[in-house]
């Protein structure tokens, strides 16, 4: 016995201190990301507890409302009589009461980043415009070298309840757009969140040309031409939209290749269509990347 506690005390002299688990410098986390806009924090001010019970109360009316066409809606759909071949079902109308309330808009000045201004008012012919000026004067903070873009998207779809939700488009497989430019090009954004924490930033992209004067253009964009993007870079490993999983769409302009100055886009509405002529699955090569490699 006593030869044994000789050795393993002799062993324990060679062992290395244990060491306490507590971590004094900042943790890297390689894929996981602490929210959904992925570093843009914008601190609003909380509103007080009694505030929020009265804004519930006011709201309760209303959400029941929603939701009683919700089941309505559940018991009276049928998917072969939602839609019919050729005929364009508006989503976005301008002429609707209180659309305006419907979008956001951004610039890089939102986030200090640049000097572009935009904003999202009723023109004169009852239609959204679309209007600002970008510029390509960036902060000279040493990490930004690249800035100038104004942005407007639809708010997050919801339920009743304020529950979050999707469109489900996959009946369809045009876009279809009523609207007067002014000659630049803008991006179209189709913004889906995947279930991991990785797809958050994907958006779908495709490029509208505007002929600018004073003649409105129908656009007629099939889903099979946008291509997938996450944080600005486009992908290696690109696929078709999840149509049922749309939570956004919004239109992008930047002062890229010295196309600073004003902008103007006229946006009568933005619609759906099914046309049974176009076959087309996916536009782009789908590329065959290593495994566990999700882009570069």
């Amino acid at each position: 016995m006593n030869s044994l506690l000789r050795q393993g005390l002799r062993l324990g002299c060679c062992l290395p201190a244990v060491q306490q688990q507590i971590h004094t410098t900042a943790v890297h986390r390689t894929f996981w990301e602490r929210e959904k806009k992925s570093g843009y924090k914008t601190k609003l001010p909380e509103p007080s507890k009694k505030q929020m019970i009265m804004d519930g109360l006011r709201d309760l009316k209303e959400e029941m409302k929603l939701w009683r066409q919700e089941v309505k809606e559940q018991f009276e759909s049928d998917p072969i009589l939602v839609f019919r071949p050729g005929e364009t079902d508006v989503v976005f109308d301008f002429k609707a009461p209180d659309v305006l309330d419907k979008w956001t808009v951004t610039t890089d000045a939102d986030h200090g980043e640049g000097k572009s201004t935009a904003t999202l008012e009723l023109s004169a012919a009852g239609a959204g415009l679309f209007h600002g000026e970008v510029n390509s004067n960036h902060t000279k903070d040493g990490i930004i070298k690249r800035t100038g873009y104004a942005n407007i998207r639809t708010k997050r779809v919801r339920k009743s309840f304020k529950r979050e939700s999707t469109y489900d488009w996959t009946q369809y497989n045009m876009l279809i757009m009523k609207v007067r430019g002014d000659g630049r090009s803008y991006l179209i954004n189709l913004h889906t969140e995947g279930y991991f924490d990785l797809m958050w930033n994907d958006i779908y992209h495709y490029v509208l040309y505007t002929r600018g004067g004073p003649h409105w253009q129908i656009a007629k964009i099939p889903f099979s031409k946008f291509f997938l993007s996450s944080k600005g870079r486009v992908q290696d490993r690109q696929g078709a939209i999840p149509l049922n999983r749309v939570t956004h769409f919004g239109f992008s302009v930047a002062a890229k290749k010295g196309m600073d100055g004003p902008f103007g886009l006229e946006i009568d509405y933005v619609g759906l269509e099914y046309d049974p002529s176009h076959r087309e699955e996916f536009a782009y090569e789908m590329y065959q990347t290593p495994k566990y490699i999700v882009a570069t």
